[in-house]
């Protein structure tokens, strides 16, 4: 017999070349919705320029006292020497600023400026934050109720901050000042002052939270957690401390840091129509109202607590602007 002819065309077993290597796979990290907000807010130089002049803002604050042993005088110490005694105003050039006196002295007493301004910053600063404590506790229990129970309780509460809304709080808060005593509840003096501040402006601040938290959980009421939730036999306080509240906590942190600083503004006006701290607690507002008595003669005494406020205000304003689009689930 003949051996079959081969018409493969191919000699033997077909050589084949190394295996091209694999690609390498691209490792997916998933990232929680912090560290999406955190990505974003970094990419905002803006508002984290607005963020880093707001801690520094704290900081000096809160070290007031070594600053001003270290870079000034002490807050009420008074420097005749500085004054002109027939004019009652600095003797140097813009408002006495000197080495010695890094933002000049006050007129009449000489007090140091820089020491006055860090310590105002304190008062404006506490106001501004305590106040907006009340104005978000009561602004968010409030909200949420309204929101999740509907019906009557909605529309009571909505009545309610309508009301708050359309209250002049600048004249009560003067009136409400005119009446009370100089001693209360253990508070004297400043003291007195500042709690009615913050409670007249945290109360008066809370309903518009509230209706930022009416919308949301209006929203949230109807998603399917919230059903599941009632399915497991959750009742309406869990429902609203553990499902709601965890899903506000975004507008929440929003609406605080915008809201400070309105408050900052509220308490400079109040400070600034007498019904602030008394004197000598240093005041951003106190000291702009002094100073509208002299600005022709001594125009730089009015401009340092006007630029505090005016930078305190701005760099809350652009981190709070920033910080709002970093939480924003349809921000890119």
């Amino acid at each position: 017999m003949t051996t079959p002819i081969d018409t493969t065309g191919s000699a033997g077993p077909a050589e084949t070349g190394p295996a091209p290597a694999a690609a390498p796979v691209k490792k997916i990290e998933g990232r929680s919705p912090g560290r999406i907000a955190w990505d974003r807010l970094k990419r905002d130089k803006v508002a984290l320029a607005g963020g880093v002049v707001v801690m520094l803002l704290i900081l000096a604050a809160l070290f007031a006292p070594v600053l001003t042993s270290l870079f000034g005088h002490p807050v009420d110490e008074p420097h005749p020497d500085q004054i002109n005694p027939e004019l009652g105003l600095p003797k140097g050039a813009f408002g006495g600023i000197s080495g010695d006196f890094l933002l000049g002295v006050d007129p009449t007493f000489g007090r140091d400026v820089f020491s006055r301004i860090l310590y105002g910053a304190q008062i404006s600063l506490l106001v501004a934050f305590l106040a907006a404590g009340v104005s978000v506790v009561i602004g968010v229990l409030m909200g949420v109720a309204a929101g999740y129970f509907g019906g009557w309780i909605d529309s009571a509460i909505s009545r309610v901050m309508d009301v708050l809304l359309a209250f002049p709080q600048l004249l009560f808060s003067i009136a409400l000042v005119s009446v009370m005593p100089n001693d209360l509840l253990g508070l004297s003096g400043s003291g007195v002052r500042m709690a009615i501040l913050i409670l007249v402006i945290g109360f008066f601040g809370w309903p518009y939270i509230g209706r930022i938290v009416r919308g949301q959980a209006l929203s949230l009421r109807e998603r399917e957690f919230v059903d599941a939730a009632r399915s497991l036999g959750a009742g309406p306080v869990h429902i609203l401390l553990r499902e709601l509240l965890p899903n506000l906590v975004a507008p929440i942190l929003v609406y605080t840091t915008l809201i400070i600083p309105t408050n900052i503004l509220s308490e400079a006006a109040l400070s600034f129509l007498g019904a602030g701290v008394k004197p000598p607690t240093p005041s951003w507002g106190q000291m702009l109202s002094q100073a509208t008595k002299i600005y022709q003669v001594d125009p730089t005494y009015m401009v340092v607590p006007g630029l505090a406020i005016f930078i305190t205000v701005l760099a809350f304003n652009l981190f709070g602007d920033g910080l709002r689009d970093a939480l924003d689930p349809k921000g890119n």
